[in-house]
Formats: C-alpha cells, sequence, structure tokens
C-alpha cells in the first residue's frame, strides 16, 4: 500500500516509500503470523526504525501448514528512482528443527525450574536469503563474507516484528526466516553489487526502514543557502565536506565545531561553484578517501550512480609511483579504499600516493570553482586517521578555527 508521508521539495509533493528491508520485515510477521495462527493475513502493520507506521499488502501467500508459510510485500519506492521499485519481496517462515545434531547435557532441574525456564525462553529468530538475494564474497561489506547480502538493519526490522508475533501467540520455538526477491538476479546487473563484492542478487537495505525521495537541486539550493549564510556574516573562507565522516574528522582532529561547517554531500563541482559565486576566497575540503578519491579523478558528483572508479583510480596512482601489476591488481580486487591503502602501506607506496591524491582534489575542486577560489584539502580514512593534507591546510583550519572563537 502506497505510504501517505510526503515531502515537499521544489514546490512539488514527493511522496515516501519503503525499503527492501521493511518489505522483508513485514512479509515476515506476515508469514510468522500465519504460521503460528493458521489463519490468513492479508494486512500487516510494521513500525519502521524512522517512526513511521506502514500497513503492507500481503500478496502471493503460500500456506503450506503446518511445515512453512511464503508471502511477499511489493516493494514502493515512493517518487524516489529506484530499480527495485514494484519488486516482490517475499519471505517464507518455518520451525527451524535442531538438524539431528545432539544435545550438551543438561543438568538436572526440578519441575518447577523446568517449567520456568521454558516460559523465560525467548525462541532464536535465523535469517537466511534466497533466491535473489545476493551473497557477499569481498571482505569490507556489512555482512561477512560467505552470508546472504541481507544488512544488519532489516535484520533487526525481521527478528523485532517476528518476535513480537512470537511473544502475541506464545511461539517458544525457533524459527527460520528465508527472504527472497526473485526479479532480484536480473535487477543485480543495474546495481554495483558485482563489483563491490555482492553475487547472485541484490542486498536487502535500509536504516531507517524508509525511502527518502531525492530532488537533486533541492540539495544543491541548501547547501547554496548554507554557504549564503556564512558569506553573509562576512567570512571569505569556508569548511566544506562531503558528509558527516568529514565533519566529526574535523571536530576530532582539529576540534572544529560541527555546525561551522557546509556539507556538500555528493555534489562537489555545485558546491565549488556556489563558493565562487559567491565570493568565497577559499575553502578547505575535508573528506573520506572513498569520496575524495572520485573527486582526485575529475568527478564532478561523487554519487554511485554516476560511477564508481575508486579502485581504478588508486590502482593507476600506484602504478605511478612504482607499483607493479600485482599490486594494481590487487587493489582492483579491494571492496572498501582502507584495503587499498593497507597494500600500498606494505609496499612503502601509501604516503606518496595520499599525497598525490589531495593534490589532484585540490587541482580539480579548484577547477570547478573556475580557478576563482583558493582550495586546501584534508584527506583521511576511518582506519588510518589523517592520510595527507595540502600545503596550506594547517594554516587554513587555524584560520577558519579562530572565527569561530
Amino acid at each position: 500500500m502506497k505510504l501517505q508521508e510526503f515531502i515537499v521539495k521544489d514546490e512539488k509533493k514527493m511522496s515516501y516509500g519503503y525499503t527492501t528491508g521493511s518489505c522483508a520485515a513485514g512479509a515476515a510477521g506476515a508469514a510468522a503470523e500465519m504460521l503460528l495462527t493458521g489463519e490468513r493475513v492479508d494486512h500487516i502493520k510494521l513500525m519502521t526504525p524512522k517512526g513511521f507506521l506502514l500497513l503492507l499488502e500481503i500478496e502471493d501467500i503460500d500456506m503450506h501448514l503446518p511445515e512453512y508459510v511464503s508471502c511477499a510485500v511489493r516493494k514502493d519506492a515512493g517518487d524516489d528512482p529506484d530499480v527495485t521499485h514494484g519488486v516482490l519481496v517475499y519471505a517464507r517462515v518455518e520451525r527451524k528443527s535442531s538438524g539431528g545434531q545432539e544435545e550438551p547435557p543438561k543438568q538436572t532441574e526440578s519441575p518447577e525450574q523446568t517449567e520456568a525456564s521454558e516460559q523465560a525462553k525467548t525462541p532464536e529468530i535465523y535469517i537466511e536469503g534466497g533466491i535473489g538475494v545476493g551473497r557477499v564474497t569481498k571482505p569490507g561489506l556489512d555482512q561477512p563474507v560467505g552470508v546472504a547480502a541481507i544488512n544488519s538493519g532489516p535484520r533487526e526490522q525481521i527478528k523485532n516484528k517476528v518476535l513480537e508475533l512470537c511473544k502475541l501467540y506464545d511461539c517458544k520455538e525457533d524459527l527460520l526466516v528465508t527472504v527472497s526477491i526473485p526479479e532480484g538476479i536480473h535487477l543485480a546487473e543495474k546495481t554495483f553489487n558485482p563489483r563491490i563484492g555482492i553475487q547472485g542478487g541484490i542486498s536487502v537495505l535500509g536504516t531507517s526502514g524508509i525511502v527518502e525521495p531525492m530532488s537533486d537541486q533541492a540539495l544543491i539550493e541548501t547547501i547554496r543557502v548554507e554557504l549564503k549564510m556564512h558569506r553573509a556574516q562576512g567570512e571569505k573562507a569556508v569548511a566544506i565536506a562531503p558528509g558527516n565522516y568529514g565533519l566529526q574528522f574535523m571536530q576530532k582532529q582539529y576540534h572544529y565545531p560541527l555546525d561551522h561547517a557546509v556539507k556538500c554531500s555528493n555534489f562537489v563541482k555545485d558546491s565549488m561553484e556556489i563558493a565562487a559565486e559567491l565570493g568565497f576566497e577559499k575553502v578547505l575540503f575535508t573528506g573520506h578517501l572513498g569520496k575524495l578519491i572520485k573527486v582526485a579523478a575529475g568527478t564532478e558528483n561523487t554519487h554511485s550512480r554516476y560511477g564508481d572508479g575508486r579502485m581504478d583510480m588508486l590502482s593507476r596512482l600506484a602504478r605511478q609511483f612504482g607499483g607493479g601489476e600485482s599490486l594494481s591488481a590487487q587493489i582492483m580486487e579491494c571492496v572498501a579504499t582502507d584495503e587499498a591503502v593497507r597494500l600500498l602501506e606494505k609496499q612503502g607506496l601509501k604516503e606518496a600516493v595520499m599525497r598525490e591524491t589531495a593534490r589532484l582534489v585540490k587541482y580539480h575542486a579548484g577547477r570547478f570553482s573556475g580557478n576563482k577560489v583558493q582550495i586546501e584539502v584534508i584527506l583521511f580514512s576511518n582506519e588510518f586517521g589523517l592520510l595527507a593534507e595540502t600545503e596550506q591546510a594547517e594554516n587554513l583550519i587555524r584560520e577558519l578555527s579562530a572565527v569561530t572563537k
């Protein structure tokens, strides 16, 4: 059922949607209820982590009692462009047997103790991926290698919803939930999943349970408003970071206040153009290597829909500073940039490659501004901390910090 909540962007009403994780949790809850009660369920309520209450329609019900129940919820992405919009997300729920494994010996309990233990028992909810749900093949992702690509947020949603039904119907048995997205096999070809190490299908995603419609122009205007506010206060230099990681690093490393930096999201070129247009003389651009390596390659918008290219660029830089074909091939196999940095460090190339990366980020960010703004760059990673900074970055952070006091 279409979510009634909406947001106004560009003077237009844009509907929220719900994630594949919410679909899986809703389908799992409905299947669990049918398994435990033997009665058909056509709709189910689901409270999302964001606090939106969904009423989900249940489709393609297969009540194969008493063994299992399978059903589906259709994904609604709202007004957000999403390749999974309209697909059916299935959940099959069954009682999990011991699999013939020998149980460990138990200490003798009195009848009263046994009854109390049974009453206190909380069932285990096991979650597995079926057809169309990819499997993780490389380290560095939300789930370990070999596990179904159902992220931790959706796993928590599924577990909580099924446990809610277990408590309601006094179920003490362990249950197995298998999530499937049959269309996920061919949809995966339209995503970056194969490249980042997820094979055989798509991921089940979502931390808030809700899909918020995106409007690039509205986000760019928000950046403009923030920059304009700083400029109106007479500031000629400004700190910009793509996201929260950059802001938090500035606070931790330099004690720079979070509320005095502008978050540009993926809109690097737009932000530099606006800074030049408003008359800023200097920009301190601080970012995680995973984002800024794209800028070093000349990428204007760092959203994944415009391409990845992170490992291509790091591999190219490694060769530039003497890394051989073996190192280049290993970098191309990395999922996360920190993995690539570890390889560079082993070869003694980390410092040179990161310094050149910062230089290239400065060059392209300056080019985006029409070379009207002095750009200084601070490059970091969550694992390695500060990786590199351009020559005047330290002076600029001191200059910016003086303004905030």
